[in-house]
């Protein structure tokens, strides 16, 4: 038997927040991301994106397009806020097993909830509805048999989607889609298909082409089992006592940028380190994962003299590791996760904080502390700080 797997993506997440904080910006052209001539647009209003502003671009560019946009600096608390009303929502309304992908976007196993229901799309269209009315938060949900379906379902209408993917039916809906659509195609990957023919997800899903074989590798083989409707279904909830704490999440578009790597390591060190906290969990080892574009997968771990859950060392330790293993290639994800969890109230031993750095020096710890504020990221590699100690 098939299960009903919801992929539920909160609508430009980080404005929406901004919105429900201060409502006079309802309406309003809106970015939220780094102001400076450097400065990166993290999420754009969709009264924004009629301008032709979109993710991932340079907020000076932004502003040439629309002289009176409003700029706003992220402010993490606020969303995770947000994200934390969002998901504890689901869980009691929806079903408990419930698999968060990043701060704005979920999978949902409701075979459960909705297997003996009527109506189960009014259902899904009441949910759509209550969110937006009681949290204020817009969304677009996918509804399919595959966790991979039901996310390229979410995205298939934005915003306040709903979507429907049945394997039948791929045929007529998903595989019409182009190439350049499918999650897990690149953008540099998306041209190099097109010269070879593959131009619709249904192209791929057909193809026996050698060249394409080539050309994709091992991921040749699971981007066929997802477009054909046989990808995981397998929702994996948060564990009540966990064996570990982790956050990941998916950049916009594959990045070289060091500037936006950090500060998503920063964004994930963080909400680690505030799970943890509310958890009472310390841990001693650190890992952190890279998928590069290509969906090539890199874990490394570092394991600690003392246990933590402190953001500042969970980031710089995350950070050594990215500088010691990145091969200078488009990541496409990354994430942090602390492990050897143990109570932090077995800890005898209060750390000071320059003890919880015994590997480097004040000057550094000192950058860090001033690169505190999200809208600052660290802009050097912890490989060219020079010691003085």
């Amino acid at each position: 038997m098939s299960k009903v797997i919801l992929h539920i993506d909160l609508n430009a997440f980080f404005a929406a927040c901004e919105v429900l904080r201060d409502p006079t910006l309802k309406g309003k052209p809106l970015i939220v991301g780094g102001a400076n001539r450097r400065g990166i647009v993290s999420t754009a209003s969709y009264e924004a994106r009629k301008y032709g502003i979109h993710s991932a671009m340079p907020t000076y560019k932004a502003l040439r397009l629309c002289p009176n946009l409003i700029i706003k600096v992220p402010d993490f608390k606020l969303y995770h806020h947000y994200s934390s009303l969002f998901f504890n929502y689901l869980k009691d309304h929806v079903s408990p097993l419930l698999e968060v992908a990043s701060i704005d976007e979920c999978y949902i196993d409701a075979t459960e909830r909705l297997k003996n229901n009527r109506n189960p799309i009014g259902f899904i269209k009441e949910l759509q509805q209550t969110l937006l009315q009681e949290i204020g938060l817009g969304c677009s949900i996918g509804v399919a048999p595959t966790k991979f379906l039901a996310k390229m379902a979410s995205n298939y209408k934005k915003p306040l989607g709903i979507t429907i993917y049945r394997r039948r039916e791929l045929a007529n809906t998903l595989w019409k889609l182009p190439i350049n659509e499918m999650y897990g195609i690149g953008k540099a990957t998306a041209p190099r298909l097109l010269a070879l023919d593959i131009k619709t997800i249904g192209d791929l899903a057909t193809t026996e082409d050698p060249e394409v074989k080539k050309l994709l590798g091992k991921s040749f083989f699971t981007f066929k089992e997802w477009a054909n409707g046989r990808g995981s279904d397998e929702v994996i909830a948060e564990e009540e006592d966990p064996k570990s704490i982790g956050h990941s999440s998916t950049f916009m578009f594959d990045t070289e940028n060091y500037e936006e790597i950090s500060a998503l390591f920063k964004e994930m060190s963080n909400s680690v380190s505030e799970r943890a906290k509310r958890e009472g969990k310390v841990g001693l080892t650190i890992q952190i994962v890279m998928r590069y574009y290509n969906f090539e997968n890199v874990n490394r771990s570092v394991t600690l003299n003392k246990p933590t859950n402190n953001a500042i060392t969970i980031f710089y330790e995350a950070m050594k590791l990215f500088d010691k293993n990145y091969k200078d290639e488009p990541l496409r994800l990354v994430g942090v996760t602390l492990q050897n969890l143990s109570d932090e109230g077995s800890l005898v031993e209060q750390l000071s904080l320059f003890d919880d750095f015994n590997e480097k020096s004040k000057t550094e710890v000192i950058i860090e502390l001033l690169n505190e504020e999200y809208d600052k990221p660290p802009f050097l590699r912890l490989s060219d700080l020079k010691r003085d100690d």
